[in-house]
């Protein structure tokens, strides 16, 4: 297969959990801020309100391949900032899988930061 094919697969595999997520977010921005405020961090109204925005607009932007260096840069730091604060209860099985999963996602993002969008891309045709 291309390889222009795999990291336009590739793209789209590690998005798709942003935009689902995002938008499950802002169905219910008020659960979104209780649980940012239930692990003491401030401004989690404005925090429930940007997560969201972060997610699909960087998920999107991964996905059509339009300044992906830019964006998987970001949503891994999403990610490794969601593993240390969100998910550290290592007693709980669920929990410590979502910590791993959140560094393994971050390592994907990181890969795809330095492979680029590849030619099926909004950054290939802008070029």
């Amino acid at each position: 297969m291309n390889n222009n094919v795999v990291l336009l697969i590739a793209r789209i595999l590690l998005a798709i959990i942003f935009i689902v997520s995002g938008f499950g977010k802002f169905g219910d921005i008020a659960g979104t801020a209780g649980f940012i405020a239930s692990k003491g961090l401030p401004m989690s109204g404005l925090l429930a309100w940007a997560t969201p925005i972060l997610e699909v607009i960087a998920g999107v932007a991964i996905v059509v391949g339009f300044q992906t260096r830019l964006a998987a840069y970001a949503l891994a730091a999403f990610c490794v900032l969601a593993a240390v604060i969100f998910h550290t209860d290592f007693s709980n099985f669920v929990t410590k899988l979502f910590f791993m999963k959140d560094l393994a996602i971050a390592g994907g993002l990181l890969a795809l930061s330095v492979a680029g969008a590849g030619s099926i891309s909004v950054d290939a045709k802008r070029g």
